[in-house]
């Protein structure tokens, strides 16, 4: 057991998506004197990501200190077989840092962190962020109304009305982020807690939604840095570290259709009409969800009518393209359903595949394994010659100038280990500088020179850590983001995890680590997922 002291001992600051690239202008130019005082203060560097370099797995490595094969969350999706669910906190099984004070008798407050929805019972308070429902069930329970009593509005993501406005984007990215630092300060007075956590998502979400638009860029990391300067100001905490889950940073090179290339090596076989993997335009998901889906007699009989045609070659994907030439594709999509869509569009047909992509953001290829997957064809005698095909496969594949599209092509062992590898990609598959585009969409050229999205996610975040105990003279080189957990349990005295795969760095003295008791993570699943698909899909994550 821990003796508290009065005041907050260790504060995180999540920035998602911050990296060296970006804040450094930033910084030179004087827009976030409060994050340069951090900086300056401490000590600062790159912070390895781990693969994927997403939110939804991201996040969760970081605060437990485990990568996807011990935690279990690989993407935004969860699977089951071919289906599949939005991800949420009981999907999350590995032990939070807060459940880690929790146990050693020491009080969190947590706002707005990833994947933490349903929230844990813990001593202290927790306010769900990405990945939650709009109106999420906070820890303890009733604690969104009295917040929203407090300090009125509160969200969890801005609200799509003037959605193609950059300046009302903008202003809702400010009032998202002084949403976080209101909330984070009220529940810091209330609970008084050992350790805080408030994590900024805006900081991604600005590059996804007004890409290359640096005025808005500019006006959320000013907005967090005010934010920051505040906490900082009524909290003092002892030490302070900033980290994120991964860079930002803009595509330089294509998009990769990875069934179709699948498709063309006989991994992939396709069919029109009916059931099977999916694959449309997400932004096309987006506007369908946004005006509903009820399927109306006149849509059941439009579907039948688009399955016949796919059936005959005429799939949705060949419509929207010639839909995109005279420019009425967003007329269309505007007033189609989904289930229409679905009917008309081109599919993988697993009794017949041996692999297939079914998330981009997973990176990789799931083989279709007999005994584990429902339609699965490939023996397990045959598991380890179908990798090597599918790696051989990939690795050869080149852009349009002879350049490899794929920096490293590999076994899952080489990224995952724990209990839960047989739930990732079979085969991981990670872009050349993450400069191209994977999609898991059925489109014709397998490679296709203008990318989806115009920004993407990089390898590299950012990492600084500053106050009591904190050496300013040593270096984070090395740093990953498995590290940052152990080293929040470092600064307030405490041992990590033997079973964690990073460790305290440099920096920050160690009292080492111990066996902790297994993780009970018993936990009633409950999410809002339409809701969140939406979200997912308008910021281009979700391909359904």
């Amino acid at each position: 057991m821990t003796d508290r002291s009065d005041g907050m001992r260790t504060l995180l600051v999540g920035l998602d998506a911050g990296c060296l690239s970006v804040l450094e202008p930033l910084l030179e130019s004087g827009a976030l004197p409060n994050v340069a005082s951090v900086f300056e203060e401490g000590v600062f560097g790159a912070l390895q990501s781990q693969v994927p370099p997403w939110t939804p797995s991201a996040w969760p490595s970081l605060y437990t200190g485990t990568n996807p094969g011990k935690h279990g969350v690989f993407g935004f999706l969860r699977f089951d077989g071919y289906d599949w669910d939005v991800v949420n906190a009981t999907d999350v099984r590995a032990r939070t840092l807060w459940e880690y004070l929790d146990y050693h008798g020491l009080t969190s407050v947590v706002v707005n962190a990833p994947v933490t929805y349903p929230p844990p019972d813990v001593d202290g308070a927790v306010v769900p962020g990405y990945m939650a429902p709009e109106n999420p069930t906070c820890h303890p329970p009733g604690l969104l109304d009295e917040l929203r009593a407090e300090l009125g509005e509160y969200r969890v993501y801005a609200p799509f009305d003037g959605a193609d406005d950059v300046g009302a984007r903008i202003e809702s990215y400010r009032s998202l982020v002084r949403m976080r630092g209101r909330a984070f300060r009220y529940l810091a007075d209330k609970f008084d807690p050992d350790f805080g956590f408030v994590q900024f998502q805006q900081t991604d979400t600005v590059f996804h939604e007004c890409p290359g638009d640096d005025r808005a860029v500019r006006a959320v990391y000013e907005a967090v840095d005010a934010e920051l300067g505040e906490i900082l100001d009524r909290c003092d905490p002892a030490t302070v570290i900033v980290a994120s889950d991964h860079g930002m940073g803009a595509y330089r090179g294509g998009e990769v259709r990875v069934n179709e290339v699948l498709r063309e090596a006989g991994l992939v076989e396709t069919k029109r009409g009916g059931e099977g993997m999916p694959s449309w335009n997400a932004i096309a998901t987006e506007r369908l969800q946004r005006n509903g889906e009820a399927e109306s007699a006149r849509n059941r009989t439009l579907s039948l009518a688009l399955s016949a045609l796919a059936k005959a070659g005429l799939t949705s994907q060949r419509i929207g393209r010639v839909l995109k030439t005279v420019g009425a594709d967003q007329f269309v999509l505007d007033r189609v359903p989904n289930a229409v869509v679905r009917a008309a569009t081109e599919q993988v047909d697993f009794p017949r595949s041996k692999a297939y992509m079914r998330s981009r953001v997973e990176l990789g290829v799931r083989v279709n394994l007999e005994g584990r997957e429902p339609c699965g064809v490939v023996p397990r005698s045959e598991y380890e010659t179908v990798r090597d095909e599918i790696i051989e496969c990939l690795r050869d594949v080149r852009t349009p100038s002879g350049e490899p599209v794929f920096e490293r092509v590999d076994r899952r062992e080489e990224h995952f280990h724990g209990p839960y590898v047989d739930e990732a990609v079979d085969v991981v598959t990670i872009p050349t500088d993450y400069d191209h585009f994977l999609t898991a969409q059925l489109r014709g050229d397998p490679i296709f020179p203008v990318p989806q999205e115009p920004w993407n996610h990089k390898f590299e975040g950012v990492v600084a850590l500053a106050g009591e105990g904190v050496d300013a003279g040593a270096t984070l080189d090395g740093a990953t983001l498995f590290d940052v957990a152990p080293m929040v349990l470092a600064a307030l005295g405490l041992p990590y995890d033997d079973d964690m795969d990073g460790g305290p760095l440099d920096p920050i003295s160690s009292v080492g680590s111990r066996a902790y008791p297994p993780f009970d993570g018993n936990r009633t699943r409950a999410t809002d997922d339409r809701a969140i698909e939406q979200r997912l899909a308008e910021l281009g994550y979700l391909e359904r």
